[in-house]
C-alpha cells in the first residue's frame, strides 16, 4: 500500500438568485454561488484534491465548464464520479471554507457528515474568513482549500 497526498482549491463568485451549496448542504443565505454545475467550493476543492493525488489531472479537464451534461449538476454525484476512477481508496480530508459571510459553524457537522458518508472516510471541514481583506473579505465569494489521503496498491 502507498499513501496520496493531494491539495486541491475552489473558488466562486457570489451572486443574488442563486442557491449556497457547500460540501452538498444547502445554506439559507440571500446569496449563492455562480457556476457552471452547483459551484459547491468545498465538494469542488475535495474532488481536485483527490484527482491530484493520482496524478488524475484536474476539475475542468474532468467536468469541462463547455459540456452541457455538466450544467447545474449536483457536486456530490460529480464526486461519486471522481471515486470512481481512483486507483485508490480516501483515507482522510481536511478542508478549510474561507468566508465572511455566512457563518458556517452551524453548518460544519452536516457538510462534515455528508462528505464522509459519499467518501466513506473521515472529513474535517474548517471555516475562516479574510478578515475583510481583498475579494473574499468583501463577500464577493467563497473559496475552498482541501488536502487528502489516499490508500493505493
Amino acid at each position: 500500500m502507498a499513501t496520496r497526498v493531494g491539495i486541491g482549491y475552489d473558488s466562486h463568485r457570489m451572486v443574488e438568485g442563486e442557491s449556497l451549496i457547500l460540501g452538498g448542504v444547502e445554506i439559507e443565505h440571500d446569496r449563492g454561488l455562480q457556476g457552471h454545475s452547483d459551484a459547491d467550493v468545498l465538494t469542488h476543492a475535495v474532488m481536485d484534491a483527490l484527482l491530484g493525488s493520482c496524478a488524475l489531472g484536474d476539475l475542468g479537464t474532468l467536468f469541462p465548464p463547455a459540456e452541457e451534461q455538466w450544467r447545474d449538476a449536483d457536486s456530490l454525484d460529480m464526486l461519486r464520479v471522481v471515486l470512481g476512477r481512483l486507483p485508490g481508496r480516501p483515507t482522510g480530508v481536511d478542508a478549510t471554507v474561507v468566508c465572511e459571510d455566512p457563518k458556517l459553524a452551524p453548518h460544519r457537522a452536516r457538510m462534515e457528515a455528508t462528505l464522509t458518508e459519499v467518501l466513506a472516510a473521515p472529513v474535517s471541514v474548517k471555516a475562516t474568513t479574510n478578515e475583510g481583506m481583498g475579494a473574499i473579505g468583501r463577500g464577493e465569494g467563497i473559496a475552498c482549500m482541501a488536502v487528502v489521503t489516499v490508500e493505493t496498491g
